[in-house]
């Protein structure tokens, strides 16, 4: 089964071997109302499009973007990815761009629509144009599609042989979503610098120095500017933000590859799918996944700059509205057994969980997932937050 293992990244370069990078997409297009003007340079890539959404949008994009492809005498097909980027989806599709002989594929939606569209296109060796409808995460930009159960929980993550041909960012159409997708797309965002600098900070390789600098950049720009963006929606600093989270946020894994995209909070995210499903989104996940990765790093190694960020951001994401606790992600009265299973899955052995430079047990890892909102204590270590004490935060 394919999995980031597979990946060729900065760390594994030797003197006899080649590294081949996924950056950027080949073009960005964005702006408002950009739509119709984009449609001819759908045309470019190819005259006989699959769109791939999920079922709402497929139905605004019959209004919004098939007429100008229309005008551009191109030959549409559409269809619903269903309810994830899983085997089922991809095996459809792939039918259907077949039936249909396509060849382009075109993305519209969120991350796991995106992701869908982007990993069929590898698999047909096809173009692909992604146009996001939210700014929840990066997925329109990277060269990496996560796969996932029918249920929603998370099976491997498949490294793309190149960046969407054709990335469109129309503002207007990232307004029309709801207000939640970008304070996820924001906490997925800002994990790059939490991540980056744990597994890759010490790093002396040029551009994985630069991709940890634009990670603390991105992170900067995000605790500044993400609640005046929140207040303004439309703004010119909500657009910033926009970009910061669909942009930007994929140029630190593109430059720095693997190591830099993901460590423990995406770990984290990827147990939590086991026992939540769809109950929350991405971000969200991954928003409360940085709160466990630093309190390891403070239970373990008993780090008190990984204290002190978590405080701040705590006091963060209480003002934009990310989750700071299980109970913000409708996972208050999970059992004791639940937490061990999102636990163990976040810790098998190809989990990015094992960049941090340290070992994390199940007990340590299931300590931390419970005790995110902790007050900072000088003299906390692993053995004063047990897994013993988890039994009083979950039910039997």
């Amino acid at each position: 089964m394919p999995n980031q293992s597979s990946t060729q990244t900065l760390s594994t370069q030797t003197s006899n071997s080649f590294l081949t990078l996924t950056i950027a997409p080949a073009k960005v297009i964005r702006g408002s109302s950009i739509l119709q003007s984009a449609a001819a340079e759908i045309a470019s890539l190819g005259s006989r499009p699959l769109i791939v959404a999920g079922d709402r949008t497929l139905a605004i994009t019959q209004e919004s973007l098939q007429p100008f492809l229309e005008q551009q005498h191109l030959h549409i097909a559409q269809a619903s990815y269903g309810a994830d980027c899983c085997e089922a989806s991809l095996k459809s599709l792939r039918k259907a761009a077949k039936e249909h002989k396509a060849d382009l594929i075109i993305g519209v939606g969120g991350g796991k629509a995106l992701d869908t569209a982007k990993l069929v296109a590898h698999q047909l060796q096809l173009p692909v144009v992604t146009i996001p409808t939210s700014a929840a995460t990066c997925a329109a930009w990277s060269a990496l599609s996560n796969v996932y159960s029918e249920a929603g929980a998370f099976l491997y993550d498949v490294a793309l042989s190149r960046c969407p041909d054709l990335l469109i960012l129309d503002y207007d159409l990232i307004q029309t979503a709801p207000q939640h997708t970008l304070v996820a797309g924001i906490g997925d965002a800002i994990a790059k610098w939490y991540e980056a600098s744990v597994s890759s900070g010490h790093s002396q390789q040029t551009l994985i120095i630069g991709a940890v600098q634009q990670a603390r950049v991105l992170r900067d720009i995000l605790l500044q500017k993400s609640a005046t963006a929140l207040n303004e929606p439309g703004s010119e600093i909500w657009r910033e933000v926009v970009d910061a989270t669909v942009l930007m946020a994929g140029v630190v894994g593109g430059i720095g590859g693997a190591q830099c995209r993901t460590v423990a909070a995406h770990a984290v995210h990827n147990g939590l799918t086991h026992i939540a499903g769809h109950g929350s989104i991405h971000g969200e996940k991954v928003a409360y996944g940085i709160l466990v990765q630093l309190r390891l790093e403070e239970m373990v190694q008993g780090n008190q700059l990984a204290a002190a960020a978590r405080q701040q951001l705590l006091k963060f994401y209480a003002e934009i509205g990310l989750p700071q606790k299980l109970t913000d992600l409708g996972l208050g009265k999970i059992t004791l057994a639940e937490l061990q299973t999102a636990a163990e899955v976040a810790l098998v052995p190809t989990s990015d969980i094992h960049r941090l430079p340290f070992k994390v047990a199940l007990e340590q890892l299931m300590a931390a997932m419970v005790s995110t909102t902790a007050p900072v204590d000088s003299r906390d270590t692993v053995n004063r937050v047990s897994v013993m004490g988890v039994s009083d935060e979950v039910e039997e």
